[in-house]
Formats: structure tokens, sequence, C-alpha cells
């Protein structure tokens, strides 16, 4: 075991926040080491050659971004280009599909009219959107500020209807009340349920909660494309971090923390022990607590989502002869995902069985990115799928998850067939040992593959992004004063942010 030595800040986890911290902190002058695990940093938000002989980047566990400020962007001067897409959604129906453009306002209402059959919906479309976009605006900027309390917050929506809606019903209340078509209903649902199992209807009120998150983020709601995949988004952040004179160190794996900033690691054959001012950690509460020696969090995390990444020959056909397959894989495209089968499919999962029509969405990166393709892929006009699956908790996995995982994506893939033209078998690449190049992630994957426990992609449930009791200045203190949180965790934490990174970095630097 060799000496220790001491900086102003060592950082246990090296995703993207525990960059953004170290990012921020070494600008700040200070000292800073990051230890990481895995072989390579980046943690959930990295890009990878998943298939051999495929020169394709997948990103592989995290995809799209929505919530990384623009402000951390260029305080920290990340050379990260953003893409947006015109397509916001596509969800088959029957014969046809709805179809949200937002470059074709008319377009979008007569798809609408197609599938319910009248304007209502569409109007009621528009005025929640509408509604969420004010909440957007009014709500944004405090991420990257000190907690407000509830009543500041409140203050701040300034939109009693909004509020009662978002924040105090359940979000079934308010689908059932402004739609009638369950199709739109689902739409709307299901980015209430990315990474979060829970009913509409729940009354601790988790889908609240995640669709909040999922409609403000830059103060748009816009979901967009890292170009060049999102290790492109890592790799400018460990840059910048390492620019700035931060240590960056993979390959070294935490053992122990101790409330006075001690932290043994392991890198290599040897032990190491440092000591740091402050330790921020980028990891989840019951590894933190493990690491500590104290006992975890009562309520265990669970995660809820199958990952499967595909790279195909081409787009598959659709049913629909009213869009193309760039269109409708252009934005996110819904798989069974209406209101009665995300009911469905949840009362399954929740009774512990796979369902039997599982929900779930999809994207192609490749049409709005093409760089992430090697050039005899593009040449080839090879593309790639990110499927998204919902309720598949990691409770479904436990007992075997291996066998799990394979009915799981054989129940999945005959989902999506379900409303393409053909098999999307017919479609998938081949790699150079002759296997189609589709693999899936289960929570449990997550779990051994990123240190997540119970594969909870946001660490736990997500917060209010109010103060809470106990919850600090900033929602990233714990009971020890030097250990910060500075991951998916803490309040306002969760998807490819940036904000617990740099909020742990601001109360580091307040001290």
């Amino acid at each position: 075991m060799t000496g220790a030595a001491r900086y102003d800040v060592v950082i246990a986890g090296g995703g993207h926040n525990g960059l953004v911290a170290a990012a921020y902190l070494a600008k700040a002058g200070r000292s800073v080491l990051l230890l990481e695990r895995r072989a390579e940093l980046g943690g959930a938000a990295v890009s990878f050659r998943a298939f051999d002989g495929v020169d394709v980047r997948l990103s592989r566990y995290s995809y799209l971004v929505s919530l990384l400020p623009r402000r951390i962007v260029t305080e920290l001067g990340l050379p990260v280009e953003l893409r947006r897409r015109r397509m916001s959604s596509y969800t088959p129906a029957g014969s046809g599909g709805l179809l949200v453009d937002t470059g074709d306002t008319a377009r979008t209402a007569a798809s609408f009219a197609a599938i319910t059959g009248g304007d209502a919906d569409f109007e009621a479309w528009q005025r929640f959107y509408a509604m969420t976009g004010r909440v957007a605006e009014r709500t944004f900027g405090t991420l990257t500020e000190p907690l407000p309390t509830k009543d500041e917050l409140r203050a701040r929506v300034d939109d009693d209807e909004a509020w009662r809606a978002l924040f105090e019903r359940p979000l079934s209340e308010t689908l059932e009340t402004a739609f009638t078509d369950d199709t739109v209903r689902g739409v709307v649902l299901t980015d209430a349920l990315i990474g979060t199992f829970a009913a509409a209807e729940d009354p601790a009120l988790r889908q609240n909660r995640c669709l909040l998150y999922h409609v403000i983020g830059n103060g748009t709601g816009d979901w967009d494309v890292p170009v060049g995949g999102m290790g492109a988004v890592t790799g400018a952040l460990a840059a910048t971090a390492r620019a700035a004179g931060a240590e960056l160190l993979a390959g070294a794996e935490v053992l122990g923390i101790q409330p006075d900033g001690e932290v043994r690691y392991r890198h290599g054959d040897a032990e190491h022990v440092v000591h740091g001012g402050h330790v921020l950690a980028n990891l989840a509460a019951p590894t933190l607590a493990r690491l500590m020696g104290e006992e975890p969090p009562a309520e265990a995390p669970e995660g809820a989502q199958l990952k499967v990444n595909m790279v195909l020959t081409r787009l598959p056909r659709l049913r629909d002869r009213g869009v193309t397959a760039h269109e409708a894989f252009g934005g996110t495209f819904h798989v069974n995902e209406d209101y009665r089968q995300l009911a469905t499919a949840h009362a399954a999962a929740a009774s512990g069985r796979i369902p039997a029509l599982p929900p779930c969405e999809i994207y192609c990166h490749s049409l709005t990115d093409p760089s992430i393709l090697g050039p005899a892929e593009r040449a080839a006009g090879a593309q790639t799928l990110t499927l998204f699956g919902l309720h598949m908790p990691a409770r479904l996995f436990r007992e075997n998850n291996d066998a799990t995982r394979e009915a799981a994506l054989t129940a999945t893939l005959a989902s999506l067939n379900s409303v393409l033209a053909e098999p999307i078998e017919d479609c998938l690449w081949r790699d150079e040992h002759g296997n189609p190049c589709i693999e899936a992630k289960t929570p449990l994957d997550l779990e051994a593959e990123l240190g997540l426990p119970g594969g909870h992609i946001f660490h736990r449930d997500l917060s209010w992004p109010y103060a809470a009791e106990g919850t600090g200045r900033w929602g990233v203190e714990t009971a020890h004063e030097r250990i910060l949180l500075c991951g998916a965790g803490a309040v306002r934490g969760g998807g490819v942010s940036g904000i617990p990174g740099h909020n742990a970095a601001m109360a580091v630097l307040g001290r």
C-alpha cells in the first residue's frame, strides 16, 4: 500500500456528472483526482463498437440529450454539437399512424384527425404542451441554482392549473380529462415511464416526476441527438477536465470512503489511499453506503427497462403508406404504447410476468447523425436502431437473467414486428462471424456493468426539483460535511444532464 496523497477534491465515479464536477473544480484552481472503476471514462454515457467487424459507434446505454444545460456547455467550453430532430414521434395505429411533425402543424393536425376522428385531441395536445412549455421556461433555470423551496418554485411556475396537473394530481387524471383517444394518451404517458416503473394513477406521483424532467429540458423539452454519439459528450468533458489540471484515473476501483475524506482504492495490483478536502460521490446511495460501512437506504432501487441496440442493413417497411420509414424512425417510434396497453403491461410486470405485448420505443441515431457509421457501413446504407422497452423491472430477471433476457427480447421483437410490414430480423446487419447485430441489456446487466443497483438508470426514483427536509442548499449534501453526492441520485439528478456535477462543484466552491 502506497503513501497517501492529498487533493482538494476526490471524485468517486467517472460518469458524465463526475466529469462535469472535475472540470468545474479544476478550472477553479482546485486539485482534483477522479477515480473510475471501469477501463474507460463516461459511465453510462459512452459509445461502443458493439459488434465484431462492424464500424458503428453505438450509444450503448444512454442515447439522447435534453437536460444538459447550455449554460454548462458554454461555461466549460465544450465542443459538443446537439442536433434537433424535426419528427417528434410516430405511433403506428391500425393500418395508419399518428405522426407529430414539428415542422408542419397542418400535417400533424391531419394525422390526429385520421386517428382520433376529429380535432379535439389535437387541440388538447397543443394546450397540454403549451402548458408544459410555460413550466419549462420558468423552472429549468432553477436546476443549476440553489434549491428553491416548494412555495418558491410554485410562485415561479405562476400557473395553478399547471401546478396541479404536474405536481399534485396523478397524471392519469390529467390525461383522461384532456384527451379522449388512448393512442394520444399513451404518447404523452410514455415520457412519464422512462426508467420508472409506475402506473399512470400511481399516488406516489413517480410518473409525474419523470414526466416533468422529460418536458423541461433547456426550457423547451426538446430531445436532441449528440453528434458522434454519447461518447462524444463525455470525451469532451474528460478532455476539458484534463486540460484544466484534473487527474482522471480509469481502472481504479474505490474500496472505501471515510467521513474525514479518506478514500481507499485499487489500481492494477496495488491499493492506494488518498485524502480529499471533499469527496464527491458519483455513485448510487446503496453503493456509497456500502463503501462507508453504513446501512443502505431502506428502499432498494429497481430499474425497469430493456435496452436493445441494433445495426440494420436498411430500415424496415411500414404498413402505413402515408409516411416514409425515414420520417417514422426520425423521431421516437412508439410500439404498442397506447394508454390501455401500458396499463396491461404494467399489471403483468407487477405480477412477475413479462408482458405479452411489451411496450417499447425506438429511435434511429444514424438518420440524424450518420457520423457514427464507418465509411463502408454508410455507403452500404446501414442504420442503427435504439430500442427502450418499458415495464421490464429488475424483479423479472433475478431468478435467471440470461434466460429471461432472451425471453424478454423475443417478446419485444414480436411486439415490434406486430406493427411493421416485415420482421425486423430480416433487416439486421451481420457481424464478421455471421451473427445478427443485436444486443439486449436488462436492469441486471446495467447493475453488473455500470454498478447501478437494481439497474436503475436514475440511481433512485426521481425527486421534485425543490427543497425537502434534509436536502441541503444544493441538493447534493449528505450526513457528512465532507461527502457530497454528484450523481443521478442527487436532488435534480437523472438523465444525461451534468446538473448534479455542476451543483456539487458549486457547493464545494461556495464553502
